[in-house]
This record gives structure tokens, sequence and C-alpha cells, in this order.
């Protein structure tokens, strides 16, 4: 019998349905590569998109560019009315034909000698349009000399090669320049040329903003120069925005500066993170793919429960689930070998009568054959029917949740029910003592099943009376239990198998109680246990005895939880 093991049998399925690719050449099951870096990948990919949120700024700081060229245009503004100021004051000159008018040998030196502190250009137009001075042009005996200043050299983050060539433009580029108009500067400047100019003309002041050539922005802002209050002339005051750029600058390298910081340490975080939850939860799916290839037991699910989070709990579980599992599966082996055996017994008989009746020739030998023949056709039936019974109850309980029950009810539907056949056959009837309203008595176990116990412990308890005798059934509550005690006037239970009378197919009945051998299968209290412990209950056989010592019977006792107040049973509907 113990060849034919369940484990191996299934252990074989098991095997069949692994490719063999799957196989070393040592017969080592090798497991399927998981896919273990997607979890990496998601947390890496989640905590970088948070972090470039508001990282986007960086294309955007418009309002911090505005306020810097706004400060700059007002600064011009006022050098250009102190200008302005000056020059009608000192270089405006009186003629009896032209009137008030701008001297430009005055103006011209007066503008160089108020430019040269600044780092601004400034151009003096007459009240004709016609350029007077420029703060980068000098007169000498041979001509106008034009002043250009050296530029100064670039500092590292501008001396770019086609490979830095892309992040200078990046941090340089903004989008309040993109719709500027150009900046053009004629070899022969009028006031036509530049639209602050000819408003400045007309008593406005006025500026502006261009790009030149080069993709840098020119700042110009024009005032009226008046004597009077009669325009004689427009000074025009105008400078790159290096400073500008130059802070702006600084604030996207501080940006890059941070966000680089930040990009560091989020992937070192991010990692760390994914090794903490994605390498173990790995490890868990490798471990549990080879537990479920492997051909024996040696293959145990990593003990992570000293981490104390969830990934802890995951592999406590699944430690559970695998020796849960290991236990199922001696439990359908050790099922097996007791059905095998106990199934094998009435066979043999059967077996035995059969060859035997074809020999015999006496009609009373043979008739006392068929009786036998059939009493074990009918304890076969009756083992198959228990075993099916087994069965079902086994795939129901891992199926059905328990829930509250009318202990109450049940029990006096069972009793009603084994009182009447009772009668029937003349054995001992059964008395019920209930604590109170029946209503009070709801417990957790599952309703049909809860009379299957009852009525199988009944039965029993019926089997070993007296005919005519009394079965009592009491119940009580003890704690957070109800205890139901049934007590039988039956000759005991020897001491040694207070507990295996719970065992699968186990059976020990005294000859003297009229039964004909193999009507019970053994397997009504093993059922009964099952039901009991799904719900969470207990149940324990003794036996009663007196002052002296004598036994009076047998004692089944029933522990079952309470259920929740105010929880609903089974079949009630909801308001």
């Amino acid at each position: 019998m113990s060849s034919n093991r369940p484990e191996q049998a299934i252990s074989s399925q098991l095997d069949q349905t692994v490719d063999d690719d799957e196989f070393g050449d040592d017969g080592l099951t090798r497991p399927r590569t998981l896919p273990s870096r997607s979890l990496t990948r998601r947390i890496l990919a989640i905590n970088l998109l948070v972090l470039a949120i508001p990282v986007g700024g960086f294309f955007f700081l418009n309002q911090i560019e505005r306020n810097l060229i706004d400060q700059e245009i007002r600064a011009l503004r006022e050098q250009a009315e102190v200008f302005a100021g000056a020059l009608g004051a000192s270089a405006v000159v009186t003629d009896t034909q032209r009137g008030q008018s701008l001297h430009e040998v005055r103006s011209a030196d007066l503008i160089r000698r108020l430019s040269a502190p600044t780092e601004t250009r400034a151009r003096l137009f007459d009240d004709k349009g016609g350029l007077l001075a420029d703060s980068l042009s000098l007169s000498s005996p041979r001509g106008v000399v034009q002043i250009e200043e050296l530029p100064k050299p670039k500092p590292w983050y501008e001396r770019t090669d086609e490979a830095l060539d892309w992040l200078n433009r990046l941090i340089n580029w903004s989008p309040s320049q993109r719709d500027l108009p150009l900046y053009r500067e004629l070899e022969f400047q009028s006031a036509s040329d530049y639209e602050e100019v000819g408003r400045a003309l007309i008593g406005q002041t006025y500026g502006a903003m261009r790009i030149d050539i080069d993709d840098e922005l020119v700042l110009s802002v024009a005032v009226p120069v008046q004597r009077f209050r009669q325009v004689v002339g427009a000074v025009m005051l105008s400078t790159d925005a290096k400073k500008i750029e130059q802070s702006m600058r600084e604030v996207r390298l501080g940006i890059l500066r941070v966000f680089g910081i930040a990009l560091a340490a989020t992937a070192l975080l991010s990692l760390y993170l994914a090794g903490t939850i994605a390498r173990p939860l790995s490890r868990l799916a490798t471990a549990a793919q080879r537990v479920r290839h492997a051909r024996g037991r040696t293959i145990e699910i990593p003990d992570l429960t000293h981490r104390g989070d969830e990934i802890g709990d995951l592999s406590q579980n699944m430690r559970d689930m695998t020796e849960a599992l290991w236990q199922r599966l001696d439990a359908i082996e050790n099922f097996a070998a007791d059905v095998a055996h106990e199934i094998k017994n009435p066979l043999t008989s059967l077996r035995s009568a059969v060859e035997t009746v074809s020999r015999v020739t006496d009609p009373k030998q043979q008739e006392r054959l068929f009786t036998v023949i059939l009493e074990d056709v009918d304890r076969l039936d009756r083992l198959i029917s228990d075993i099916s019974d087994v069965s079902r109850l086994d795939a129901e309980l891992s199926r059905v949740e328990a829930g509250p029950v009318d202990l109450g009810h049940v029990l006096q539907t069972v009793v009603g029910i084994t009182n009447d056949q009772a009668t029937d056959h003349g054995r001992a009837e059964i008395s019920l003592d209930l604590p109170g309203s029946s209503q009070e008595l709801a417990v957790v176990s599952i309703e049909t099943r809860l009379g299957q116990v009852f009525s199988n412990i009944f039965t029993n308890a019926q089997s070993f009376s007296p005919k005519n005798g009394l079965i009592t059934c009491r119940v009580q509550q003890r704690g957070q239990e109800l205890l139901v005690t049934i007590d039988d006037t039956g000759p005991g239970i020897p001491q040694k198998n207070l507990d295996s009378i719970f065992d699968r197919f186990y059976s020990d009945r005294p000859r003297n109680t009229g039964e004909k051998f193999g009507t019970h299968s053994g397997l009504g209290l093993n059922i009964s246990r099952q039901i009991v412990e799904s719900a969470g209950g207990r149940i324990w056989a003794t036996n009663r005895v007196d002052e002296t010592g004598k036994t009076l019977g047998a004692r089944f006792n029933v522990a079952l939880p309470i259920a929740a107040p105010g929880s609903k049973r089974r079949g009630e509907d909801e308001d």
C-alpha cells in the first residue's frame, strides 16, 4: 500500500506539466527566470517623474526675467532723464532765425562725459531727427572714430564646442525673446529708425526691446530734451541685457545643480527602496516557483519576518501556506491509505465468499455465503457514501464561510427528528435543556453542517445506550463560548481511546450492541470534529463516573464561539 503514495502521484503530475528545458543535466528543476526588474523601473520612473514636474519651470522663468528687464528699463529711463535735463540746461542755444536748438559740439561733449561712467550707449537726435552725437563716436582731425568695446573673455560655460553647444543654448533659452523685433543699426542713423526716438520727439518717454543678429537682447529708452517746454531733441540710451542674461543663466545653473543633486539622491533612494521591496519579492516569487516544481520538500520560503513590515508578513504567510500545503498533502496521503485499507477488508471478504460459493453445494451454506456477500456489498456502499460525504465536506469547508447560526433552533430540530425515529425503533430518547430564549444562542458555524454534528453524536449515543434509555443534552455559556454536553447511559469509552474515537475509520463497539459488523464506517465523529474545528470550536469526549469511580456513561462536549452581537444570521436579507 505504501508504494502508491498520493504525494508521488501528485509530484509526477506536476513534473509532467513542466517543460523539459526547465530541468538541468543533473535532473534538478530550473525555474523560469522571473521579470523582477519591472518594479524597480516603475519606482524609479515615478520618483523621477515627480522630480521633473517642478524642474519644468526651468524653461519658464518669465516673471523673474520680466522683473529684471523692467528694473533695467526704469534705470535707463532715470539716466535718460538726467541726460535730457543736463542737455536742456547747458547745450541749448537760441538763434533768431531757428529759435532754440541743440549746440552740436556742446551736446557731443556732454554726451561723452555723461555716458563715460555708465555702461550704456547714448545717442542724441535733433528736433529734425538727425543724429547729433553718439557716445561710441569720437571726433578727430581725420574724421569720426567709432569706439567699440572689446569682448571680455568668455567664461567656461560659454566656451562651447559642438558637444556642449546644445547645453549652452538650453541654458540661455528664454521664451520671452521669441517674438521680439530685430535690432538693426544703419550706417547713417536717424530718428525714423527707432520708434522710441520718434515718440520722444513728440514729447513722450518710451522704451523698447529688440534682439540683435547674435540673439542678444537690446534695451533702449528715449526721452525728449526740452527747453522751456519746447522739444529740441531726443536722447536715446541703449544697453545690452548681458547682466540680465547672466542673472538668468545663474538661476538656471542653480536649478540644474539642485536638480542634479536631487536626481542623484532620488535615483539612489529609489534603487534602495526598490531593493528593499522588489528584491525580496523576487526572492519570494522564485522560492514559490521552486516549491511548485520541486520533487521533494527541501525548498523553503525565505524567512523575512525579521523585517517587521508587510513583506515580512507576506513571507510568514507564504511559509504558513506552504506548511499547510504539505500538511494537506500528508492528509490526502493518509486518507487515501485509510480508504484503501477500509475498502480492502470487505473486498477480501467478498472475494472469499464468491470463490467459496461456487464450490459449495449445500443450499444452507450457499444461503449463508450469499448473506455474507450482501452484507459486504452493503458495507462497501456505506463506505463509499461516507467517503464521498467526507470529500464533499472538505471542499465545502474550504469554500463556505462560517456565519451566525441559531444553536437553539438547530438543536430543537435535530432532537425532534431523532426522537421521532427513536420512538419507531425503541431507541433512547433525548432530553434537551436550553438556557432561556433560543434567540440568545447564536454561534459561529454552518447551519446544515452543525445539524450534522449533533445528529452524528446523538446517533452514536443512541447506539451505545440501552433501549428506552435517556440521553441528556444541555447548553450553557462559558466565557465567549457556548458549551453543549451530551450525556448517554452506555458503557463509556476506554480511557486510552478518548481521543482516538475521532480518528478516521475508528470503530470499537461491544458485541452485545446487537448491530451487525460493519454497520458503522467510523467516519461520523471524524466528520463532526472537522465541522466544529473549521468554525473555530472544540469537540472532545469524557466519561461520567460516580463517587465510587463507576462509569455511568460517556459525555461528548462541543464548544462553539458565540457570534458577535448584531451580526446577521445566514439567510437573512439586507435591509
